[in-house]
């Protein structure tokens, strides 16, 4: 089959490897879609050590069942499907409890760390256990699908805080996942929702897609937040970016006794104004990856509830992915969501 390897950080190459054989109760996948996640750009370069080559990448994927493993009886070739990108045991403590996305023994499609190493669907075909996978239903196209995984973080990360009805919002960080953020949270019943981003471009798009205000991330951003709620500040702040000064803002933006919900991670340490987070008595929720969220998100995607076309900046076939990657890596403007197809135009 053909693949997407990452060969050495900084370079991709398709490549002819093997074809995945299932074993006990998992099933083989044609692969129709993959998108490019911010974390596979990360991994491109090494800086996230989570993507050790050699690897194929690509955990946001949809496709058809080419043949499933023994013991599987539930799902027939052809079948159009989705999958999540978390393997998890389903034996130990956290899996009993539910939280499936702290599994001890948690491995993610596509990723290759100290710790173990797992194919993605950069490829052709890709297998995965039975049990992490969902029917896709006809009005729901590849492309649409391979965005479930990002609603479904997006869903989950609001399912850890309550969120009484009509409760105000601010989403700093308007990426893919922001932008996810900002409807989801419009589902779930928030009055206003705000979103603060540094790019112009991406700030028009949240307005497109019903933002309350769109605002300039920056050090006026939390007086700003002060000013349009009467000088209370918004019930939830949810911070999809992972730095210091996001997460300050975030902090500084939310009421007394309201809740910071931090999704965005990309720096592995930040510093907390903890005298503000104690004194005002805010909530501070992490947020992991998704946990059963996957048919909640496909609902909201089929019945136009959360809008996912807009964000995909473009369609290609996977002999595309490395000149894409380096866009993606050199982040060129007015790049959102980048969806590679296996199997078509190599």
């Amino acid at each position: 089959m053909k693949a997407l390897l990452l060969s050495q950080y900084r370079h991709l190459e398709i490549a002819d490897l093997a074809v995945p054989e299932p074993e006990r109760d998992e099933v083989l996948i044609r692969v129709a879609a993959c998108g490019i996640c911010g974390s596979d750009v990360h991994g491109y370069d090494g800086s996230s050590g989570r993507r050790i080559p050699p690897i194929v990448m690509g955990h946001e994927a949809a496709g058809t069942i080419a043949a499933p493993g023994e013991g599987v009886s539930s799902l027939s070739e052809g079948e159009r499907v989705t999958f999540d990108s978390t393997i998890y045991c389903g034996e130990c403590s956290p899996c009993l409890h539910g939280d499936v996305n702290l599994c001890d023994h948690r491995q993610v499609l596509g990723v290759s760390c100290s710790d173990y190493r797992r194919a993605g669907a950069f490829a052709e075909f890709v297998v995965v256990p039975a049990r992490i996978i969902h029917r896709l239903p006809e009005n729901l196209s590849f492309a649409e699908a391979a965005l479930l995984e990002a609603v479904a973080v997006a869903l989950h990360a609001l399912s850890l805080v309550p969120i009484p009805p009509r409760s105000t919002a601010l989403v700093v960080g308007a990426g893919t996942i922001g932008l996810l953020l900002q409807q989801a949270l419009r589902v779930a019943g928030c009055s206003q929702v705000f979103v603060a981003d540094v790019d112009p471009t991406r700030l028009k798009l949240s307005r497109e897609l019903g933002a309350t205000a769109a605002l300039s991330a920056g050090p006026d951003l939390a007086p700003q937040i002060l000013q349009l709620t009467s000088g209370a500040g918004v019930d939830i702040a949810v911070e999809a970016v992972g730095k210091t000064e996001t997460v300050n803002a975030a902090i500084d933006s939310v009421r007394k006794g309201g809740s910071v919900i931090l999704v965005g991670n990309i720096s592995p340490e930040v510093t907390l104004p903890l005298q503000k987070v104690v004194t005002r008595q805010i909530r501070l929720q992490g947020s992991c990856a998704s946990a059963g969220e996957y048919p909640k998100a496909i609902e909201l995607i089929s019945s136009g509830a959360v809008r996912v076309k807009p964000l995909i900046t473009a369609i290609a076939p996977l002999g595309e992915g490395p000149q894409w990657f380096e866009r993606l890596y050199a982040r060129e403007p007015n790049l959102m969501k980048v969806v590679l197809t296996p199997g078509t135009d190599l």
